[in-house]
């Protein structure tokens, strides 16, 4: 027998369980089984298209930087504290994501910063790009360049494994070469820098033959532009990503918090080498790709870090964009 049902007679259905109908009297008096936890998570990685670009972008895991105290200086770490509170966030443990952007321009296959690698100093969430960029389905061979925003430790640690092999054979690799003087120079070494260096050396020197340097608004790759923004670091660089009249900006460590760094840019942050260089930089990048309405990709935001900012007093709001799961 077949039955029509009406969009009342579904409302009047609704009625009668609401008045007491049980689910298991419409089952036929059987409970359902109770599903197995999968303990599995989605992957780690997400695709969008750029013009005629396809972009992947690709997680290292989590990174857990603590309370944010010590971290975020300039304004009382109440007012720090609440601010994480007021959205939502834990106030006693910051912790950021590492997101890298890998574009296929169709010509070349172009990867941004390479996470923690091996280094486990942030605690041992990180060091997940390989795994990733595997499940996305790019193979580490065909990545033709490594474009470093600059050379700490969350950025280049993933240029080789732990065998202190490079891990991507066939890529050239973009930086700046003040920065790159900057943390291989072993006169450091014995320096608060340290840590930094040793790691910066450890990655950088095994591909040193397949350095090239960029300058300052060089278009040094097909649709791909540096544009210094120092402070972070000496030559912390974001990059311009253009496709067939489209775009976003990179912005690498321009700002390592979607809330505190935009709410209030002139807040410091103890990473920086020069947190008043980094706080105007900041400001000026930020002015304007907010400006402009150019799209922005964040290394440090919620994952997977692509958006908007925009004017928010005399600060910036971060405007996430939605996952469109259509290519």
């Amino acid at each position: 027998m077949t039955t029509n049902l009406s969009r009342r007679s579904l409302l009047a259905l609704g009625a009668g369980l609401g008045m007491g109908l049980g689910a298991s009297t419409m089952l036929g008096g059987s409970a359902l089984a109770k599903a197995p936890k999968l303990a599995t998570q989605t992957p780690y990685w997400h695709r969008f298209v750029l013009g005629d670009a396809e972009v992947t972008v690709v997680s290292d895991g989590p990174l857990p930087l603590g309370d944010p105290s010590g971290t975020f200086t300039g304004v009382p770490k109440e007012e720090v504290k609440k601010m994480l509170v007021d959205n939502f966030l834990d106030p006693d443990n910051v912790v950021l994501e590492q997101n890298s952007p890998v574009v296929n321009t169709g010509d070349k296959l172009i990867l941004f910063d390479t996470g923690m690698g091996t280094s486990k100093a942030f605690g041992p969430t990180t060091g997940q790009q390989q795994k990733n960029l595997a499940a996305a389905g790019i193979k580490a061979s065909d990545i033709d360049a490594v474009v470093c925003t600059h050379a700490h430790i969350d950025h280049i640690g993933g240029l080789v494994g732990a065998d202190d092999k490079p891990l991507f054979p066939n890529a050239q690799v973009y930086i700046a070469q003040s920065d790159f003087d900057f943390w291989t120079d072993e006169g450091k070494l014995g320096s608060p820098l340290k840590d930094f260096v040793v790691h910066a050396r450890k990655n950088l020197m095994p591909v040193r033959d397949r350095i090239v340097f960029i300058k300052d608004n060089q278009e040094f790759l097909p649709g791909v532009t540096a544009l210094a923004a120092p402070g972070h670091t000496v030559g912390h660089t974001i990059y311009m990503v253009s496709s067939k009249g489209k775009s976003f900006c990179f912005l690498g460590d321009l700002s390592h918090h979607a809330v505190l760094l935009l709410e209030k840019p002139r807040m410091e942050f103890s990473y920086d080498s020069d947190p008043k260089q980094a706080a105007n930089s900041r400001v000026k990048m930020l002015d304007m790709l907010a400006a402009q309405k150019i799209p922005v990709m964040s290394y440090h935001f919620a994952w997977p870090g692509f958006g908007h900012v925009a004017k928010n007093g005399d600060g910036f709001r971060y405007y996430p964009e939605p996952m469109n799961m259509q290519l």
